[in-house]
């Protein structure tokens, strides 16, 4: 089985905002996200078991998501992607705003305000189903795909990334 034919599925790249116990903000970066309906506008997001982001999630019960665009600054995702929150403030160096409580990055198109509906326990990952609330376009930036990630920026997966696959 060649395991590489599941890159050509389509990705994009966000931002994942929440807040810890301690009510700091925390998230992460995830690329499998897609919309299931839009009346009532209704999003799937899935995260890893070992990131921090997912208990937070489960705790808060609410998300918000940042489209990043081709444009954003690649060092959103490397702190995002690649450290983690109980480690660092990840949004200390980054251009951010609250809105509805929680974390937006203002480097991204747009961004999803989401309540959380219900969970999925696959073996490694969360799918998290969630009512978008609010929502706000913030640029006219073409939204960065994983394959731009990948291609262009030639950027990395994590081992904690639902698309990672190890090099044989």
């Amino acid at each position: 089985m060649d395991k590489f034919a599941l890159t050509k599925l389509s990705y994009g790249m966000y931002a994942i905002g929440t807040k810890d116990a301690q009510n700091r903000f925390c998230g992460c970066i995830a690329n499998s996200l897609m919309q299931i309906t839009a009346e009532p506008a209704t999003v799937a997001l899935s995260i890893n078991h070992d990131n921090y982001t997912n208990q937070c999630i489960k705790d808060t019960k609410e998300f918000s998501v940042c489209v990043l665009g081709e444009k954003t600054n690649p060092l959103i995702i490397g702190t995002f992607g690649f450290r983690s929150a109980k480690d660092i403030d990840k949004f200390a160096n980054v251009n951010h705003k609250t809105a509805g409580d929680l974390p937006v990055c203002t480097d991204s198109c747009a961004y999803l305000l989401c309540k959380l509906i219900s969970t999925t326990e696959t073996s490694t990952h969360t799918i998290f189903i969630a009512s978008v609330e609010d929502c706000e376009i913030l640029s006219d930036d073409t939204p960065m795909t994983y394959a731009y990630y990948h291609n262009i920026i030639k950027g990395n997966s994590p081992k904690s990334a639902p698309t990672y696959i190890t090099q044989s």
